[in-house]
């Protein structure tokens, strides 16, 4: 998981917790605001009942008042000489000193009296129903409808409140995610970077650098790297210059070696023919021109080995068959070693992409060394086979086998353990592998001896480009 991914599900554990509760407290409050929301109808018909009520009112009084002046009503008296046995409503009329009132009587309202003051001092009441309009019930009704719609106000005041704290939260969260992950990606590019860097350092490119100068630790790390590669590349190229100098020194130390061993016979055998004075015979004289004719011999074959080792060969790839090329081999060199038994396994279709000339080259000398470590009796295993994208060659022989200290100078030029070798047959051998764009191996073998793997590009891949290899 990347630093940046570390420092997001940071942020969004420590904020997601606390915003999921402040959105399930304003949504509890959202939703019984919402509950109130629709108050303009009642607030209209509150309203309107009051105006009706109110002018119900007014026009039972006016009906109640004309039917009293036509007679049409009749009067309950309450006589001055009665007054303490009047009610109470009746006393706070006189005392208030009132012409009339009209006042609301019966449980709920539901009738209309009339109260007037006569000249004589008596107190005349009249009364009528209302038509079953409970006049008390409605107020009531109207009262509590109007304290409703109040409510409802202020619920939408809170409600608006709740939608504003809603979208401030909501934006603010947006900003702060959006920084941090503007912060998480200034932080975390760096190490990217580094990352990227440390694997193409790993992969062998010593020339990598990674820009960026900041004075941060990032900017800290990023330029420790970038010396680190520096020197490790300037440290590559030390040695590598330091390893081809004394890999031409110990040839030039085994060339002189080996020249030195050839001309020391020539020598003594000119001195001896010198000391002779001319008295020389002639099967004496035939034996020192053979000498002589087999150490320049000798003496060509190591120069000859020597000026191949040293040369580059160009490389051109093209598709080849290894059938072909393993049975050719194996033709030609059959009749030098006529008690080696060969085991030949060719696989149906074998081809590469590689120069068929090196390719024989490698062939020729590991099947001549199996021949020679398998000797007169031994057996020698060849075979062919795909491997994804590589075809590959194995030669194994039944031959006493390869020490511990052979397998690890196996490859390494002027390291040889077979009597008269050069020791740069598969020197020679694993540079043109290699400008083939293949690889040679050594593996153990079940026959027992020495067994190598040449595995070299499958024919149709691309060409590789010839490897190039410092002389």
């Amino acid at each position: 998981m990347s630093l940046r991914t570390k420092l997001i599900l940071v942020f969004l554990a420590a904020t997601l917790a606390p915003m999921a509760v402040m959105i399930w407290v304003t949504t509890s409050l959202l939703d019984q605001s919402l509950r109130y929301a629709t108050t303009a109808e009642l607030d209209e018909l509150s309203r309107s009942l009051e105006t009706t009520g109110r002018e119900m009112y007014q026009k039972s009084r006016e009906a109640l008042k004309h039917d009293v002046l036509a007679g049409r009503v009749a009067p309950r008296r309450y006589l001055p000489f009665e007054v303490n046995a009047w009610p109470p409503h009746v006393v706070r009329f006189v005392a208030s000193k009132e012409p009339e009132r009209f006042f609301l009587s019966g449980d709920q309202g539901e009738r209309l009296n009339y109260l007037v003051t006569r000249q004589d001092g008596e107190v005349w009441e009249y009364s009528r129903p209302l038509g079953g309009v409970a006049m008390n019930k409605l107020t009531k009704q109207i009262s509590g409808a109007r304290e409703l719609v109040e409510r409802a106000r202020a619920y939408d005041v809170r409600r608006g409140v709740t939608f504003a704290l809603l979208v401030t939260a909501a934006g603010v969260y947006v900003l702060a995610l959006s920084i941090l992950m503007w912060i998480a990606f200034r932080v975390s590019r760096p190490m990217r970077s580094l990352k990227l860097g440390l694997q193409t350092l790993a992969s062998g490119d010593f020339a990598v650098r990674i820009e960026g100068d900041g004075a941060d630790e990032a900017g800290q790390v990023i330029a420790a790297f970038n010396e680190t590669a520096a020197q490790l590349e300037e440290s590559r190229e030390k040695l590598v210059e330091l390893t081809r100098v004394a890999s031409w020194q110990m040839l030039a130390r085994k060339m002189a070696h080996e020249v030195k061993n050839s001309l020391t016979p020539i020598r003594l055998t000119m001195e001896e023919i010198g000391a002779r004075n001319g008295s020389v015979d002639s099967t004496f004289l035939k034996q020192a021109s053979q000498i002589v004719a087999d150490e320049v011999t000798t003496l060509e074959k190591r120069v000859r080995a020597f000026s191949d080792f040293a040369a580059e060969p160009p490389a051109h790839p093209r598709e080849t068959d290894l059938n072909a090329l393993v049975a050719e081999r194996v033709a030609f060199l059959r009749p030098s070693h006529p008690g080696v038994a060969y085991d030949i396994q060719l696989a149906e279709h074998a081809g590469a992409t590689a120069d068929p000339d090196l390719v024989r080259g490698v062939l020729t000398n590991l099947l001549e060394n199996a021949a020679q470590a398998a000797g007169p009796g031994g057996r020698i295993q060849t075979r062919t086979f795909s491997e994804g994208a590589r075809t590959v060659v194995e030669v194994a022989d039944s031959g006493p086998g390869l020490t511990d200290l052979a397998r690890s100078t196996l490859f390494q030029p002027s390291i040889t353990f077979k009597k008269n070798g050069m020791g740069l047959g598969l020197s020679i051998a694993r540079r043109s592998v290699m400008l083939c764009g293949g690889e040679i191996e050594h593996y153990e073998s079940t026959l027992g001896g020495a067994a190598f793997r040449v595995s070299l590009p499958a024919a149709g891949r691309e060409e590789p480009h010839a490897a190039h290899l410092d002389r």
